[in-house]
């Protein structure tokens, strides 16, 4: 799952975007309105976590333009303004959720996790598919009946492909959903990770079309 954090407060932000991603979401990390909007145009996120109080464009008016435009896309907002009215009217403008600072940690995470399972139209923390089974609150998958290791970037790396199993993802797209931002990780290493998962589930479990990439076959 890919996450973009909309936070102008440095020490906020870089704490958000390291817990989320030891929980195994791919994350991004902008600082004002302008550069959310732009990311959000150029890549497919699962969910944005907004900040109300930024420079430039507020929240507020991303989530109006986001819905404005049809944009589906999960909105958790975060801020230090709470009044009533003000989280009335976040949510009036198409916002899923709203988060008061301070928060601890782990509400932030329990409210990502419902979140996307809503977005999902998911029940309950538990998805199976075909031989895999994931429960997306703990980051813990079975393949069959047995429990797998899986390191972070595994689980989100096989995450990621088994809920988007209608498709096919080359290295470069894989890297910019599992490994936002790092340029200093080959495409060759999705390549290794694959490997890692394979040898985990079974040699038939992943698919690869040249010049097409990976799916999950399941």
């Amino acid at each position: 799952m890919r996450l973009l954090v909309v936070e102008d407060d440095p020490n906020l932000g870089d704490l958000l975007q390291e817990d989320l991603e030891d929980e195994g979401y791919s994350v991004d990390w902008a600082t004002n309105g302008e550069e959310a909007l732009s990311l959000l145009e150029s890549f497919p996120f699962d969910l944005l976590v907004l900040d109300i109080m930024l420079p430039g464009r507020d929240g507020f008016s991303i989530v109006q333009d986001l819905r404005s435009n049809k944009n589906p896309i999960p909105i958790l907002l975060l801020t230090a303004k709470d009044k009533v009215e003000d989280r009335i009217k976040g949510l009036e403008l198409g916002a899923d959720d709203y988060l008061v600072k301070p928060f601890v940690l782990g509400e932030l995470r329990a409210r990502v996790r419902a979140l996307l399972r809503r977005s999902m139209q998911e029940s309950s923390n538990m998805v199976e598919l075909g031989r895999l089974r994931l429960d997306m609150a703990s980051r813990r998958a079975w393949w069959q009946t047995e429990a797998l290791e899986l390191s972070g970037r595994e689980y989100a790396l096989l995450e990621y492909l088994a809920l988007h199993a209608k498709g096919y993802y080359s290295r470069e797209m894989l890297l910019d959903h599992v490994w936002p931002g790092d340029s200093d990780i080959s495409p060759r290493t999705v390549d290794a990770y694959i490997r890692f998962l394979r040898a985990k589930l079974a040699d038939d479990a992943i698919e690869t079309v040249r010049n097409l990439g990976y799916r999950f076959k399941g």
